[in-house]
């Protein structure tokens, strides 16, 4: 009787164990990761850009790869720049990833991960302008009106440095190659961008040019809404680690080659 107890026990463990295996296999092991919803503004090369239907290029890569460690799925969702903030406070999306730079005001409202890329705005103007530096931009009297992408970096700081200062006119667009078209067309005298699309626009672009001189240099981070500092500091612990075993490097380097 006893060695029937025992018999019957022992089915019973090793039962469990058959469900415990066959439910790791069949539900552990294929269920689905959690989700991190990227918002960004996929009209930035090489930074997020569309291939065919896909969104892919930098920030999209090494969103994928943070996430990854994380043991998230990455959703990326694209929107207009300026909605991207407000998709963030709103809870609409976890984090805006879209070479945007760190600032001031930007800072009051998200708060930024740790850096993982350095951008420069330039001039883009045609051949044979009589904008030729930077500097330019800032004689009085001359007031150029600029073409920038609505809400950008390119779009903050010519309305601080130029037209709050009566010194020139600000046309905002939707996006970067709107007020590259506007001016093809003359509606605008240059355009304030960041320089790695800068470069993917002249190159589609005869006739227009990029001036040596830059604008501005800026750092780029990802937003995340103010308070969730469990998030921020998991973004930033994974992010760290992909800068430091060059990670983020090489994704750079893949679309912005050395030159």
């Amino acid at each position: 009787m006893k060695n029937k107890k025992l018999l019957v026990a022992l089915i019973a463990v090793v039962a469990a164990i058959v469900v415990a295996v066959v439910l790791y296999f069949t539900l552990g092991k294929n269920a689905e990761k959690p989700t991190l919803i990227m918002a960004t503004n996929a009209t930035f090369p090489p930074y997020e850009y569309y291939e065919g239907e896909e969104i892919v290029g930098i920030d999209v890569e090494i969103a994928k790869a943070v996430a990854n460690k994380m043991g998230y799925e990455l959703q990326v969702d694209d929107m207009e720049f300026e909605s991207i903030i407000p998709a963030v406070q709103t809870g609409k999306a976890d984090f805006g990833f879209a070479g945007m730079t760190v600032t001031e005001d930007r800072a009051l409202l998200v708060d930024f991960t740790n850096t993982y890329a350095t951008g420069v705005q330039v001039i883009i103007v045609k051949e044979g302008s009589p904008i030729t530096c930077s500097d330019d931009l800032f004689v009085e009297g001359k007031n150029y009106t600029i073409g920038v992408q609505l809400s950008t970096t390119g779009d903050l700081y010519s309305t601080w440095d130029l037209e709050d200062e009566g010194l020139a006119t600000v046309s905002r667009f939707a996006s970067g190659m709107d007020a590259v078209m506007a001016l093809n067309s003359g509606k605008v005298d240059c355009v304030i961008i960041d320089n790695e699309p800068a470069k993917a626009y002249i190159a589609s672009n005869p006739g227009l040019k990029i001036l040596e001189t830059e604008y501005v240099t800026e750092d780029y981070a990802a937003a995340i809404k103010k308070g969730n500092t469990e998030l921020l500091d998991a973004f930033n612990a994974a992010l760290q680690e992909l800068i430091d075993d060059g990670t983020v490097g090489k994704i750079i380097d893949k679309y912005i080659p050395a030159e």
